[in-house]
């Protein structure tokens, strides 16, 4: 059983978590500006950065106001699946190294990441956040939390996915174009398939041997 301290515990583990990110992020952004990168969708970055905060919050407030309790199987399954959202998250930190970031930066004369968990699905750290936000709140029954933060953050990562993908430019939608957004090729039922390993970015695939993946 995971009592409810030891949830707070682990939404305050959450939030450590995200203030390293945000000094992270602010690290590499330095980094990448002094290089020649650009910032694109910068207008809302600060909803997203609330957004976040106010996720954790509404977790803590739920556990203790509701009095929710411990779901046995379920929470500990809930638990991990937020581990796996967390190693996934940082598998994306690790593969994209100094150019991983909070925010839209883009590098223009870089080509696109394509190895790692990019090698399966365009945007894997977004999809880190889509488990992490249904998951961690149902550690302990918030499911309140859990549905209304899901909601906001298919909101949200429309808006963001759209922006960034724009902000990408030509060159990552030919690289990308045989590769899903969200789910891996093997969850879609075939619906279309991740790069050969021999493939590199801006290379284009011949038609024939895969099938364009629905947007």
């Amino acid at each position: 059983m995971i009592s409810r301290g030891a949830f707070l515990l682990i939404l305050g583990a959450l939030a450590l978590e995200r203030l390293f990110e945000l000094w992270l992020s602010a690290r590499n952004a330095r980094r990448a500006f002094a290089a020649g990168a650009v910032e694109a969708g910068g207008e809302h970055y600060a909803a997203m950065a609330a957004f976040h905060a106010l996720f954790i919050l509404s977790a803590a407030a739920e556990a203790i106001l509701f009095d929710r309790p411990f779901l046995g199987l379920f929470g500990w399954v809930a638990l991990a699946l937020a581990l796996a959202a967390q190693a996934l998250r940082y598998w994306c930190v690790a593969t994209l190294g100094p150019r991983w970031n909070t925010r839209i930066i883009v590098w223009p004369a870089a080509a696109p990441v394509s190895g790692g968990p990019y090698r399966l699905v365009r945007h894997p750290n977004y999809l880190a956040v889509i488990v992490e936000i249904a998951c961690v709140p149902m550690i302990h029954g918030c499911w309140l939390t859990a549905a209304v933060f899901s909601a906001g953050n298919a909101a949200l990562l429309m808006r963001r996915i759209r922006a960034e993908e724009g902000a990408l430019g030509p060159r990552y939608e030919l690289a990308f174009a045989a590769r899903p957004r969200l789910l891996p090729a093997m969850l879609r039922a075939g619906r279309c398939a991740p790069n050969p390993p021999g493939e590199t970015r801006g290379t284009r695939r011949p038609p024939t041997r895969v099938r364009p993946c629905r947007r």
